[in-house]
């Protein structure tokens, strides 16, 4: 027997919660975006959601995206594109763990990281200043390793 997945009860619950419609074009284009991995722009999930579903406009998937945003559900991002990119807020098990970007400059690939000592620092620094850290994101900009190697052959 199959449960209902957590982020499915989630959505369902929001949309109860603010009065709105739980239609099936707009569950349809959560299982697109819960089925992508990575960080998907609005293009490629809209590209992926045509593939599945012919007929969902664009309209509609915008404003889903934006509803699994409200729901906090997915997070849109920016990662300096000049468009945003998605990210699942939750995974099957319930919220996603968190982690950092590294962002290439050249290519545009995208790595999550996490790392304690710099979780640490940033409570540290807080609570240093009397803060209290409600989210944070932490994105670093740079070339990946398959571009610098590109872009200079000598350097292995």
């Amino acid at each position: 027997m199959s449960s209902i997945p957590a982020w499915k009860k989630v959505l369902k619950e929001h949309v109860r919660v603010h009065g709105g419609r739980m239609t099936p074009r707009r569950m349809q284009i959560a299982e697109v975006f819960f089925s992508m991995h990575g960080h998907p722009g609005i293009e490629a999930l809209l590209a992926e959601v045509r593939t599945r579903f012919p007929g969902i406009g664009e309209a509609t998937v915008y404003r889903t995206m934006k509803l699994l945003c409200e729901a906090g559900l997915a997070e849109a991002l920016e990662f300096g594109e000049g468009y945003s990119r998605f990210e699942a807020t939750f995974t099957p098990g319930g919220p996603s763990d968190h982690h950092d970007h590294l962002i290439c400059l050249e290519c545009g690939g995208i790595v999550e990281f996490g790392d304690p000592e710099i979780e640490l620092l940033q409570d540290r620094a807080a609570t240093n200043h009397g803060f209290e850290i409600r989210s944070h994101r932490l994105e670093i900009f740079g070339v990946c390793p398959a571009c610098l190697k590109a872009a200079s052959p000598s350097r292995a």
